[in-house]
């Protein structure tokens, strides 16, 4: 089955969150309606309505400070607008410029075919300026992880990885994140999954590397 097909019986049974965008069915019973989870209660007039998948890569490119979202994981998206989309497939794509692959990597757990690629691996894998990250020692790993993963740093993704095949990660508020935002049932959002270490914090591993090659 597509991973449209898929997300539109996940909607009728119950889902409608991920991230920090809700979602619900149209009145009319024609497509969905997406908006900031913050923005569910505001009148529609209030909102800045949009339609069309191709909207949301603008809306998702931007913090409203005027950052760049390097990481679509932040916790930093804007509010105030209302998202139309037509079908199943434009509310795949849609959520795919919001938070990229995210749908299709939750089916894939439901599957028990989702692949994880723990830290020594993807470190083992850099090359040029970035091969200094092979060298971040395990403590540096946790306590990076620790510094720079987890609501508290803005990313809501859920840790997938761990450190190598038989090194789990220390418990701490970003190796216990769930991957859902706010309190609400679980069972009605789908979870932000990171299935390997981002570049970013690959950016940081090296950084943390030298910093104790220093020492």
């Amino acid at each position: 089955m597509k991973t449209a097909e898929r997300l539109a019986q996940a909607v009728a049974g119950g889902v409608h969150r991920i991230g920090q965008i809700a979602i619900r069915p149209r009145l009319n019973g024609h497509g969905y309606e997406i908006c900031h989870i913050d923005d569910e209660g505001l009148s529609p007039a209030a909102l800045d309505f949009r339609e069309g998948p191709a909207a949301a890569r603008t809306i998702s490119t931007w913090a409203a400070d005027g950052h760049y979202r390097f990481t679509k994981g932040e916790l930093t998206l804007v509010r105030g607008w209302m998202l139309v989309l037509h079908s199943a497939e434009e509310l795949q794509q849609a959520l795919d410029a919001f938070y990229p692959a995210a749908a299709g990597l939750w089916f894939a757990q439901q599957d028990g075919r989702l692949e994880v690629e723990h830290l020594r691996d993807k470190l083992n894998r850099q090359t040029g300026m970035y091969r200094f990250a092979r060298n971040l020692s395990d403590g540096g790993a946790q306590r990076l992880v620790q510094e720079v993963c987890g609501p508290g740093h803005c990313c809501v993704k859920k840790i997938l990885w761990q450190l190598d095949a038989t090194t789990p990660l220390e418990d701490s508020e970003a190796s216990r994140f769930d991957g859902v935002v706010g309190e609400i049932n679980r069972r009605q959002a789908i979870p932000l999954l990171c299935r390997e270490a981002c570049n970013h914090f690959v950016a940081e591993a090296r950084k943390a590397s030298k910093a104790e090659a220093t020492k």
